[in-house]
């Protein structure tokens, strides 16, 4: 027998064992043999009877039994191949249709481009805020400019009962301009918080439009308008967790208690520890680089190391970074 599957080349492709290339060998020399053929010569169709009336057999050139061989299926393949274009050819109307309904409807994404665009997109959703609006600054300081277009806007929603909540970092407690803003807009009933860091700059309309930036742009001139409603509600869960971490900013009491300057000098402390320079840890907590070396260097005297890296040292070592664990 010439089945052995631990030989076999392929599935269902009998190998050519040694006593039939033997016999075949044979058959070749002697033009016909009338012995019992191995079975591997006759499926490989390499051994075929001269007669039906005869037992005599004669040996078929490779060539011609891989062709009768290999014929059906190459038309099984070629059936198959075209079975795949009809498929194709099938839904391709289909997919025209899908094409064009995707672009004439509403985009769940969009990239808006300049600043006038932006101002307006933004113009059109405040107008049609009924119900809530949540924003998200980081960086500290705000521009000016940028507070003196967006009260209008903040105080109009206000009056139209739009409940309002704004996220800041904490170094917007000793921005006059800010300030001012978060006392105009509190008194009309919004809320502001501070962190030490925040998520990125976000704007929820109603839980049903965001605008959030675009890393691959300029913050400035580009923002990205989500109005998809899984990606809405992700963002919006995102900005409630870091809400209920947020310390509120009342008017007419200090707007810097001793808690936050102690938590804004242990976020610069353990970013310090993690590696960051200066110049990092004031981009992420909205400070300049010398308020950072001032909470660092009063830090230094309070537990008095010899240098930075000794002040390192100790803070990783102690629980000065963590008040609230045990111990």
């Amino acid at each position: 027998m010439c089945r052995d599957p631990d030989i076999s080349p392929q599935p269902n492709v009998v190998p050519l064992c040694e006593r039939g290339l033997d016999y075949y060998r044979r058959a070749l020399a002697e033009g016909h043999t009338d012995n019992d053929v191995p079975d591997c010569l006759t499926e490989l169709g390499l051994m075929r009877r001269q007669d039906e009336t005869e037992d005599r057999w004669v040996a078929i050139p490779p060539d011609i039994a891989s062709h009768d061989l290999t014929r059906p299926l190459e038309r099984a393949i070629l059936t198959q191949q075209h079975t795949v274009a009809g498929i194709f050819d099938a839904l391709s109307a289909a997919e025209d249709v899908y094409r064009t309904q995707q672009r004439t409807s509403a985009a769940p994404v969009r990239l808006l481009h300049g600043a006038d665009v932006i101002y307006a997109a933004l113009e059109r959703a405040s107008e049609a805020c009924r119900e809530e609006l949540l924003t998200a600054h980081p960086g500290g300081t705000r521009d000016p400019e940028a507070l003196g277009k967006t009260l209008p806007r903040t105080l109009r929603l206000n009056e139209r009962g739009v409940r309002q909540r704004t996220l800041y970092q904490h170094a917007v407690r000793a921005h006059g301009p800010t300030l001012a803003y978060i006392e105009q807009v509190t008194s009309a009933g919004a809320q502001v918080r501070t962190l030490d860091e925040i998520i990125d700059r976000v704007i929820v309309y109603d839980r049903s439009i965001a605008f959030i930036p675009d890393p691959r742009y300029d913050q400035r001139t580009t923002a990205l308008a989500v109005e998809h409603p899984a990606l809405i509600h992700y963002l919006v869960k995102v900005f409630d967790h870091a809400w209920q971490r947020a310390e509120p900013v009342t008017v007419g009491q200090d707007h810097r208690p001793p808690l936050l300057t102690d938590e804004t000098r242990r976020a610069v402390l353990k970013l310090m520890v993690e590696g960051h320079t200066d110049a990092g840890i004031g981009s992420r907590l909205g400070i300049s680089s010398r308020t950072v070396s001032h909470h660092i260097k009063k830090a230094s005297e309070s537990i008095g190391s010899r240098s930075r890296a000794h002040l390192a040292y100790l803070l990783a070592r102690s629980e000065l970074l963590h008040p609230d664990r045990d111990g």
